[in-house]
C-alpha cells in the first residue's frame, strides 16, 4: 500500500474528471497478520500500467465518505485489480479493508493514477527497486508485469522490512526468484532477521544498495515508502553514482 500525488483529474483519451466505479470483492488473503490483499472486479476498469494506483472511497449508510490511495498490486489487466493494504489502526480505510470487507461487498476505486511511477515492458534499461514496508506493492505489480510479458530486462528487488513476518509476497517471490532468469530479491531486516542471516539487522545502509555501474547500463530505479526510508534511500543511491534523474520515488506519510 502506498499514497500517490498523481492527478486524478483526467484519463489519458477521455475528456472531463475521471468517474468512480463501482468495485465488487472476488477474492482475499493476508499477506501478514496485519495486511490483506483484495481482488476487485470493476466493470470499466481500462486496465493500468505497473506502479499506477487508485482512490479508493467508502460510503456510509448515513452518506458520509472516506477516501484512501492504494497502489495497484497486479499487472495490468482490465477489469480488475488487486491491493495490498496494510492495516492502520486509527485509520478510516484500511481497517474495512483489511477487517470486514467481504466477498460480494463494494467500493468505488477511480483511477488509474501516476505517470511517472510506472514500469512498461518497452523501457529496456536494467531496474532496481528499493521498498520500504509496504513499498513493496507498487514494485511488485512491475515485477509481475516483467514475469508476464517476458521481458529479460534485469530486476534487482530489495526489501526492507522489520522481521521476516513483515515481509509481504514472500512464496511468490521465493518461486519467481527460482523460476526467473535475471530476478534477484534481498531482504533486509530492521529488527530482527533470521539466524542465519549475514547482515545484521538495522534500517538501510550504504552497502546495502548496489552502485549504479552494477550493470553494463546504470538502471531505472524506483523507491517507495515511508518518508524517511525514500529520503535515506535516495542519498545513498546518490552516493552510489545513480542520476538523479534515473530515480523515481513514491512515498507516504503516517495518515496513510
Amino acid at each position: 500500500m502506498a499514497a500517490g500525488t498523481g492527478d486524478a483529474t483526467a484519463v489519458p483519451g477521455r475528456p472531463g474528471p475521471m468517474p468512480w466505479l463501482r468495485a465488487r470483492l472476488v477474492d482475499d488473503w493476508l499477506e501478514t497478520r496485519t495486511a490483506r490483499t483484495v481482488v476487485l472486479d470493476v466493470p470499466g476498469w481500462p486496465s493500468h500500467d505497473a506502479g499506477q494506483h487508485v482512490d479508493v472511497r467508502l460510503t456510509a449508510e448515513d452518506g458520509y465518505t472516506a477516501q484512501r490511495t492504494y497502489s495497484v498490486a497486479n499487472a495490468p489487466e482490465a477489469g480488475r485489480i488487486a491491493l495490498t493494504v496494510q492495516l492502520v489502526g486509527d485509520g478510516e480505510v484500511s481497517p474495512y479493508l483489511v477487517e470486514t470487507m467481504e466477498p460480494g461487498d463494494e467500493c468505488e476505486v477511480r483511477g488509474p493514477i501516476g505517470g511517472w511511477f510506472r514500469w512498461t515492458e518497452e523501457m529496456a534499461e536494467p531496474v532496481l527497486l528499493l521498498a520500504g514496508g509496504s513499498g513493496v506493492v507498487p514494485l511488485m505489480a512491475m515485477v509481475r508485469q516483467r514475469v508476464r510479458s517476458g521481458s529479460t530486462v534485469p530486476f534487482h528487488l530489495i526489501c526492507s522490512a522489520r522481521t521476516p513476518d513483515h515481509v509481504f509476497y514472500t512464496n511468490e517471490l521465493f518461486a519467481l526468484t527460482r523460476t526467473t532468469p535475471g530476478l534477484r530479491v534481498d531482504r533486509l531486516y530492521t529488527r530482527g532477521g533470521l539466524p542465519d542471516d549475514a547482515r545484521a539487522p538495522g534500517r538501510l545502509r550504504l552497502e546495502d544498495v548496489p552502485p549504479a555501474s552494477a550493470t553494463p547500463v546504470p538502471p531505472r530505479v524506483y523507491v517507495c515508502g515511508p518518508n524517511g526510508f525514500v529520503e535515506t534511500a535516495t542519498r545513498w543511491l546518490l552516493e552510489r553514482g545513480h542520476d538523479s534523474g534515473a530515480i523515481r520515488t513514491e512515498r507516504f506519510g503516517p495518515s496513510s
